[in-house]
């Protein structure tokens, strides 16, 4: 058995020399990924714009729906 202070200097990491480890593996990371085409990107804005337009769309003829059905329930209408 060895002291314990001894041991502990011995497995204690350097924090810049963790943080450098953890850049390293990121670069990495970011170099194996796959990275879409630019008319990829630009046709999956476009969908994502349409459906949120869409389903704005549908949440508001909803909304106006259901805010007759309540009004001729309650009177209100």
């Amino acid at each position: 058995m060895g002291d314990p202070q001894r041991r502990a200097e011995e497995t204690a990491v350097n924090p810049i020399e963790k943080t450098r480890g953890f850049l390293t593996e990121v670069v990495t990371e970011m170099k194996r990924s796959s990275w879409p085409t630019r008319k990829e990107l630009v046709d999956s804005t476009i969908v994502v714009i349409v459906s949120m337009v869409l389903l704005g769309v549908f949440v508001a003829l909803a909304d106006m729906v259901f805010l007759k059905i309540i009004g001729l329930l309650t009177g209100t209408a």
